[in-house]
């Protein structure tokens, strides 16, 4: 059943577009997430570059489940002390500037045939509690947006936003209360933040999550983090999909490894993974 809901980033596997399709539909994977595309983020293409992304995509029996897009991905104030992380080829804008991107990568994501856009939830303040409502306000007016043009937002846990872990994320959508704003679960993240995936983070988010991210990592005895291949890190991976599957989930699973052996490429990273959940899953 997993399997026949996989697919992968396309930029974990290369940089180079043509070579990361080669690759996935030589692994039989059945979607693909876009990020960047030859080297250009996917919300900053024309029309016509999208239109041949979704035409080299078909070409390889595949469909594009989602958009990783960068959006919130930006201070809620640029006066205040916040944390940042990685941007993928995008300069630090405006809230204001990011609500013009979403209506662009909505019509992005109408060129590609898919309902889904990867958002986050602002760059991280010291004290996040403090701005839920500013938070909360800027997500609803974002889900009254996508909710009009028939797209769903998936706030994703990402430990550099406000939404760092799974009980902020799950919070925030509650209170959003959007049919067009639900989860992103990404175990991988929680455990590149130090905190339990499985079963605490899980159980915050299992009930407002829409896409599945698939990463494992732990954090070094010196403080810092590390991602690696499923099975070798801090998430209890057979659990997790055990519960996933028991719950009845029904959305997809999309591999996101952000690891890179000494010595290896993107590929081989993603390729150790793969082989990883390949193994796993016949424990679930």
């Amino acid at each position: 059943m997993i399997l026949n809901k996989l697919g992968v980033l396309t930029d974990e596997v290369s940089a180079r577009f043509d070579e990361a399709l080669d690759w996935i539909e030589e692994q039989g994977l059945k979607h693909v997430e876009v990020r960047v595309v030859d080297g250009v983020n996917i919300s900053n293409m024309s029309d016509e570059g999208v239109q041949e992304v979704l035409r080299k995509v078909e070409a390889k029996g595949l469909f594009v489940s989602a958009i990783a897009s960068p959006i919130f991905k930006c201070a809620l104030d640029p006066n205040r002390q916040v944390a940042s992380g990685d941007v993928f080829g995008q300069k630090e804008e405006s809230v204001e500037a990011h609500f013009d991107k979403l209506s662009r990568v909505i019509e992005i994501a109408q060129i590609l045939k898919t309902k889904q856009i990867r958002i986050f939830s602002f760059w991280r303040e010291i004290e996040p509690k403090q701005y839920q409502n500013e938070i909360v306000a800027h997500l609803k007016r974002a889900g009254e947006v996508a909710e009009q043009a028939g797209i769903v937002l998936l706030l994703e846990n990402e430990p550099s936003c406000n939404g760092g872990f799974a009980d902020e994320v799950g919070s925030i959508v509650r209170e959003v209360a959007s049919p067009a704003i639900r989860g992103l679960w990404d175990p991988g993240n929680e455990a590149y933040g130090g905190r339990e995936s499985f079963p605490k983070g899980y159980n915050e988010m299992k009930d407002i999550l829409s896409h599945v991210h698939l990463k494992d990592a732990y954090v070094r005895e010196d403080g810092s983090s590390r991602c690696v291949p499923l099975g070798t890190g801090n998430v209890p991976v057979i659990a997790q999909l055990k519960a996933l599957v028991e719950d009845g989930y029904e959305g997809l699973f999309t591999i996101e490894t952000h690891f890179v052996p000494a010595g290896g490429t993107q590929m081989t990273g993603t390729r150790m993974t793969l082989d990883a959940l390949r193994a796993l899953i016949k424990e679930v």
